[in-house]
């Protein structure tokens, strides 16, 4: 039976998921046409480009993962990755946004980013576009199971609900309001989202700190422990252990994964006035900066209140439960009277924000791959308007069902594959989007040499060559970054020029982004 800061943390939760279903309502009437449904008419503010990006790039793993590494292993891992991924996202706007932006309008307005391949290089067969998107569907399907699965297993934590059910009608929000309101939809809810999560970030920052004992009491915990509050080193109750400067390069390689994440990089397609990218560049790289750091402290906080006593202990000899600190904290929270408990809903309310931000952009991704990409690209079939847009919509709910078989299985190790769908999509697509928008030799047999060798260089380094070890125990995704940039390279060079066309059409973007 629910007491009553359960009845308010669900009346919270209940609020957010009407509000974004209100939102997929409102940007229906807005959506006519297939380009708004998967580019929003290029019609999105710097505001909402730039906190859309990052929240649909951010995850669960802002209020989970990051702060649960530094719970149990101390800042070394945590803040190296945090860094590599703050610098990704300054580059990554202030180089590609754009450059980006001008060329898929002026190559034949392209609104998915396999189409700007495809359209780039002059591939007339949709060869580029066609393996891009099933690239994105292998990778993306799975890495919206998992987003369903988190959202069952929250909810399953707090109310007891059974996971199946839980799984299910979080799928059911998240796909309602995308399937209505396409692009423009998810953008803004997604922006709605960013805010409730730094609301959840602040909240408790500010909670934890006060019930540690202060400041001076979270930095005397952590450093008492040996190498927790360190950069070349990790914690361990078996004492500390080095993290070297190989480590310390293959974690900043995250970074590397931003220019080829077609869900973030859309948003750079989407906005209105491409004059406003450096506001949308600010605004982002302040958020993700300070975000990240918060999170990172939320664990060192978190480890302060277990040793006081404050919170359970998250890591023992029955498991490790690190990654639901904010979980944990927000349950502290809710015992403080009615409003405490309101705002422990809006705090796990964020957990979900997180997690749907990802799952809705993800959703649109691979439908538009498959739909668009797969169907009318390489397919050839023509559409009317509505009918394109029945096409889109019916690929979001079926791709929905997949991803929901793909995490029915409550104890599968579905999560294990971010990193993974990471690393794919920073070496097949990274390499290829700057070669593209930078080189103007780049030709399709390069950009295709790219994209297979990238995408297939993660796999046999995952599963081949790092578990060898040694110097060879490096992240994926750098060493097939490499691979595909020089393959791009080689082959473009080896074989025929681009088409006249190809030069001024590229002059004609390098001065436009000159405006």
């Amino acid at each position: 039976m629910m007491v009553t800061k359960d009845i308010c943390i669900m009346l919270a939760i209940i609020a957010y998921l009407c509000l974004v279903v209100g939102i997929g309502i409102y940007y229906a009437k807005k959506t006519a046409s297939v380009t708004d449904f998967y580019l929003g008419g290029r019609k999105l503010g710097p505001f909402v480009t730039a906190m859309s990006a990052e929240a649909s790039d951010m995850s669960s793993w802002l209020l989970m993962g990051l702060p649960g590494v530094a719970y149990v292993s101390g800042i070394a891992n945590a803040a190296w990755t945090a860094i590599g991924l703050a610098i990704g996202t300054y580059v990554n706007w202030l180089i590609v946004a754009k450059r980006l932006r001008k060329y898929t309008e002026i190559a034949g307005n392209s609104t998915t980013v396999p189409e700007f391949f495809s359209k780039r290089h002059r591939d007339e067969k949709n060869i580029l576009s066609g393996i891009a998107a099933v690239i994105i569907i292998i990778f993306f399907i799975p890495y919206t199971g998992s987003g369903f699965a988190a959202c069952g297993k929250l909810f399953n934590s707090l109310f007891g609900i059974d996971y199946h059910v839980a799984m299910i009608i979080s799928a059911i929000v998240i796909v309602a309001y995308t399937t209505l309101g396409g692009f423009l939809a998810a953008s803004t809810s997604d922006f709605m989202q960013s805010i409730v999560m730094t609301i959840a970030l602040v909240v408790i920052f500010g909670y934890g700190v006060t019930t540690a004992g202060g400041i001076d009491a979270v930095m005397t915990n952590a450093n008492s422990l040996a190498g927790y509050f360190t950069l070349t080193h990790t914690y361990s109750v078996d004492g500390p252990g080095n993290y070297g400067l190989l480590t310390i390069i293959s974690t900043l390689a995250w970074g590397l994964g931003y220019f080829g994440m077609p869900h973030i990089i859309l948003r750079f397609m989407a906005i209105e006035d491409s004059k406003k990218l450096k506001l949308s560049r600010r605004i982002a790289t302040i958020w993700v900066v300070i975000s990240l750091g918060v999170a990172i402290f939320i664990g060192v906080i978190g480890n302060a209140m277990s040793a006081n006593g404050v919170l359970k202990k998250l890591v023992t000899e029955d498991g490790d439960a690190s990654e639901t600190i904010i979980v944990e904290i927000a349950k502290l929270v809710s015992n403080h009277g009615v409003l405490a408990a309101l705002i422990a809903g809006v705090i796990l309310a964020g957990i979900l924000a997180a997690t749907m931000s990802t799952a809705d952009s993800q959703l649109l991704a691979a439908s538009s791959s498959a739909s668009k990409d797969l169907l009318m690209g390489t397919f050839k079939m023509k559409f009317s308007d509505k009918t394109g847009m029945l096409i889109a919509r019916s690929t979001v709910v079926m791709i929905s069902i997949v991803a929901v078989i793909i995490a029915w299985n409550p104890d599968s190790s579905v999560f294990k594959i971010v990193s993974f769908a990471w690393a794919g999509f920073g070496a097949a697509f990274g390499p290829i989007v700057l070669f593209s928008l930078f080189w103007k030799r780049t030709n399709m047999y390069g950009a295709l040499a790219g994209l297979v060798s990238g995408g297939v260089m993660v796999f046999v380094w995952k599963f081949i060559i790092r578990p060898m070890g040694g110097v060879l125990d490096i992240y994926e995704l750098l060493p097939a970054f490499i691979v595909s940039s020089v393959c791009i390279v080689i082959v473009s060079l080896l074989t025929k020029k681009p088409d006249a066309s190809v030069y001024e059409e590229f002059e004609k973007v390098k001065l436009a982004c000159k405006e």
